[in-house]
Parts: structure tokens; sequence; C-alpha cells
């Protein structure tokens, strides 16, 4: 088994030579996703959503893998969805399952490793997984509606419970970023790492997770996972049928 003590990864190293998107890299029982679209800060295509969720399913069923490391190339975690995409085709379906379900669906457990701007829609991807270890250099903000968009992924119920209901209007209204060292101030993050050293902390705690006894895990995280959905259901239906009506009236207009 690879001691992963001695192991220096990063993100770029693991994308380099690869034209995938989305982009997997087994290290014995763990697996890095890694977001692979640099140029655009790792925006989500509806291609990449869909090619998500088929990635995300795959690994559930792969009985080998023990634990999970969500990841950005090039410097940022994930600009959330494609805009420039959605204006282009206003009219298009939404992807379904979006990415935030499909991890909140997982029974694996996954570590969100948060190494630059995590914003609007991977925020909600950020907030699905079990817990954020984030890089010193990481920043974190809500921006739906600065760019005139409406939370669909379940940040009106997953934001608040991070961070409290005050801190998440007022992140939420002005789209305000927040720092690394705030978001851990604020509860959103469990640990910051230096950059340099991101994937090799959360390759430690992964490790730590995938060496524990596997039907106890299991079961634990299906309980917490329990909890945490009936807590937050009042938030994501009511986000729903909000999202409905700012599309109705997007449509109308």
């Amino acid at each position: 088994m690879t001691q992963m003590a001695n192991i220096a990864i990063n993100a770029n190293d693991i994308v380099a030579g690869k034209e995938e998107t989305i982009v997997l890299h087994d290290i014995d029982d763990i697996r890095i996703i890694v977001f692979n679209r640099p140029s655009a800060r790792n925006a989500l295509s509806r291609e990449m959503r869909k090619g998500f969720s088929s990635v995300i399913n795959q690994t559930e069923n792969t009985e080998n893998i023990k634990a999970v490391i969500l990841t950005g190339a090039g410097g940022a975690f994930c600009a959330g969805v494609d805009i420039k995409e959605i204006r282009s085709d206003p009219g298009h379906p939404m992807v379904r399952p979006n990415p935030a379900e499909v991890i909140r669906d997982m029974k694996k457990p996954v570590i969100a490793a948060v190494n630059g701007p995590c914003v609007t829609g991977a925020l909600e991807i950020a907030l699905s997984c079990s817990f954020i270890i984030a890089s010193e250099q990481a920043s974190f903000a809500d921006t739906h509606a600065k760019v005139g968009l409406f939370p669909a992924w379940g940040l009106s119920a997953l934001l608040p419970r991070s961070v409290g209901v005050r801190r998440a209007r007022q992140m939420s209204m002005t789209g305000m970023f927040i720092s690394a060292a705030t978001a851990y101030d604020w509860g959103l993050v469990n640990e910051l790492a230096p950059a340099e050293t991101l994937l090799q902390r959360c390759m430690a705690v992964a490790r730590d997770i995938a060496c524990a006894d596997g039907p106890s895990l299991r079961l634990q995280l299906d309980v917490l996972n329990a909890y945490e959905n009936a807590a937050q259901f009042p938030a994501l239906a009511a986000e729903a049928t909000a999202l409905e009506l700012f599309r109705r009236s997007n449509v109308e207009e």
C-alpha cells in the first residue's frame, strides 16, 4: 500500500496531458476527482454536469473506493455553472440530477479540497460534500443574485446551516467573497492547509476514513446524512418553489 505521507501531489500534475474535463485519479482506495477546465475556472458546462453524475455513480459502485476527494485544476476549485452557455440557450431544461444532489446522495465520504475560488454552484457542490478542507488561497462567494440567477442546487438550505442565517444573507445579497481564513472562522470549512500541501492533507484525512470499520462508517454516515437532510428539507422545498416562480417570471418577461 502506498505511503501517503511521502506523496506530494497536486491537481495540475494529475490532469497534465489530459483533455477530459473531469479527471479521475485513484491512489489505493482513495479516488481524486478533478474538474479540468482551467481556462474557464472549471465552470461546469452542461456536458460536464451530465458527466459528473455518471462519474459519481461509477465511483459509488466501485467497491474498492473507500473515500473521495473533489478538487479543481488550474488554481480554482470551480466557478459554478457555465453562465455563457446558460444565457446562450436560456430555455434549455435543467440537468437532473444536479451535481450537488448527486453528491448529497453519495453513500461514500466526499472531501471537498477547495484550492482557489469556489463560486455559486460550486459552493453548493462543496457544501454538499461531507466536509471541506481549503487552501489558504481559497475564497468563497454566492453570486446568484449578482448575475441574475436563482439557487437551484440547495444553497438556500446549505449555506445558512453552515455559516448562520445572517452571514448567509450578507453573502447572498451582496455576492461578497470571503477569504479562506474567514470561511474557517465562520465554520464553512473544517481545516486550512498551505496550497502546495492541500491534496496531501486531504489524502491523509481520506486515509483515516478508509481505514475505519466499513459497516460502522457507512451506518454513521447514513445517520448523519439523515439528520442533515431532515433539517434541510423545508428549506430545500422552499427553494424549489421559489425557483419555479423565478423561472416563470423570467419567461413572462
